[in-house]
């Protein structure tokens, strides 16, 4: 329930109607805790019950991207985007390249450079991402013995 005031609050302060499906969309997204697609949401919100068709999740994420709400990612190679409940600041992540796992990082590296890039340029950041491809821990192990076998 305090979840549901919440996002009508933050729908009303964005001048957007507070729908069931606005609602039930940034519930799962939060619920997810990381970037999804819109097709993995979709199948997320039907195994709830929610009747929704693909093209109104589509439809519902455009404008809260629009609106700041949700953000909008295309880090993956599949010409896939993914989407998240919008957060202050920053945002990093680990992709794997070979699962697509996406794992968040928290804390920020480049704090003491953005100032510094702020004073050189007299700029002022708002934010910014950084997204770090490689292999997971489990994927790794597969690549190692695949390539141990190999040789």
């Amino acid at each position: 329930m305090a979840e549901s005031n919440r996002y009508r609050k933050l729908l009303k302060k964005e001048n957007l109607r507070s729908t069931n499906h606005r609602q039930s969309i940034l519930e799962a997204l939060e619920g997810f805790g990381e970037p999804v697609s819109a097709e993995r949401l979709y199948l997320a919100l039907k195994d709830k019950g929610i009747s929704i068709s693909l093209s109104t999740v589509y439809r519902a994420l455009d404008v809260l991207v629009e609106k700041n709400i949700i953000s909008k990612t295309d880090f993956t190679d599949n010409n896939r985007s993914l989407y998240e409940i919008r957060q202050e600041g920053h945002k990093h992540h680990l992709v794997c390249i070979r699962c697509r796992k996406i794992i968040p990082v928290t804390g920020c590296p480049f704090h003491d450079y953005a100032s510094r890039l702020e004073e050189q340029f007299d700029f002022s950041i708002t934010g910014h991402r950084l997204e770090l491809f490689g292999y997971c821990r489990d994927c790794s192990v597969d690549e190692n013995s695949r390539s141990d076998g190999q040789a």
